[in-house]
């Protein structure tokens, strides 16, 4: 398999294919990387079989195929398109990542259950665990991450409920999983509802404080507060970028945005590469990317 080279084709519905990803697979050491932007869902099925049938079914696992973007569902749709194109012998590597979103969630998650462990009885499992930025593509894959693993998941709208009640119901058909919703327009609405919070995910949009002192301040039984916001400021007030499990408020410690990078880029790292070296054709979804993030935190 050593005469025919890895080939990586990336695919985005977006104007431009994300430098981010082009410089992962480089890293990853993929030399020869295609991009193609503004690709329709209708699309996926003939440029997935082009992909397939042009190099012998014995190296096709060599072809990769990665789904970028940034509309999570949209990824996952593409994806669907592309594996219902695929059959035996003619079966490429299919990674689904919309805007890092997959690995940055499953990253997100497996930090906090690192450190809720030994925190609470039972860890995430049965964890009040409020999603802020949940309509974004990062929270809501977090937010399912969080369910499937056994939290008591709310996503929560800064607007109003109805863009993140659409979602936990596209959620519940894709995946299973039982999300609530609720709303956090104002200090208020904040207050309210902060008081159940045992873990906290700010996933809203950079250099946004979303949770300040004050708001922490009703968050009387919070034990861990994840920021996936690197631009200051935080994005949780008293969380810095590099923070580890420092703490911050009452009991609550925190997870800055770089401690949660550092294992995204780890995870993104390896399965680029797995897919790279396969002689099997992978289909790497973000179930995958956390287990990967579990097996690394726990080594």
């Amino acid at each position: 398999m050593a005469d025919k080279a890895p080939i990586l084709h990336i695919v985005t519905p977006l104007s431009h294919v994300s430098p981010f990803d082009v410089n992962m697979a480089v890293d990853a050491g993929y030399a020869t990387i295609l991009p193609y932007s503004r690709v329709k869902l209708e699309e996926m099925m003939d440029l997935t079989q082009d992909m397939m049938f042009s190099r012998p079914p014995d190296h096709a696992s060599r072809t990769g195929l990665f789904i970028g973007g940034k509309d999570a569902s949209l990824a996952l749709d593409m994806a669907k398109e592309a594996s219902n194109a695929l059959f035996p012998p003619f079966q490429i590597s299919v990674f689904v990542d919309p805007a890092g979103s997959f690995t940055t969630a499953a990253a997100m998650i497996a930090k906090v259950e690192e450190k809720i462990a030994g925190r609470r009885e039972g860890g995430l499992k049965g964890a009040k665990l409020q999603v802020y930025g949940a309509t974004g593509v990062v929270g809501g894959i977090a937010a399912v991450i969080a369910a499937q693993a056994g939290a008591d998941v709310t996503l929560v709208s800064h607007r109003d409920l109805d863009g993140v009640r659409l979602k936990a119901a596209d959620f519940k058909v894709r995946f299973g999983v039982d999300l609530s919703s609720a709303t956090a327009r104002n200090d208020a609405e904040k207050h309210a509802i902060l008081p159940e919070a045992e873990i906290v995910l700010a996933c809203g949009k950079a250099g946004v404080q979303i949770l300040t002192e004050d708001h922490l301040a009703s968050a009387s039984r919070l034990l861990v507060a994840a920021d996936v916001n690197a631009v200051p400021p935080p994005g949780i007030a008293g969380v810095e970028a590099h923070d580890d499990g420092k703490p911050i408020s009452g009991q609550a410690v925190g997870i800055g945005a770089l401690a949660i990078g550092h294992v995204k880029y780890r995870v993104q790292h390896e399965l680029l590469k797995q897919m790279r070296v396969t002689d099997t054709a992978l289909n790497i979804g973000f179930e995958d990317a956390f287990r990967l993030a579990r097996s690394l935190l726990a080594a």
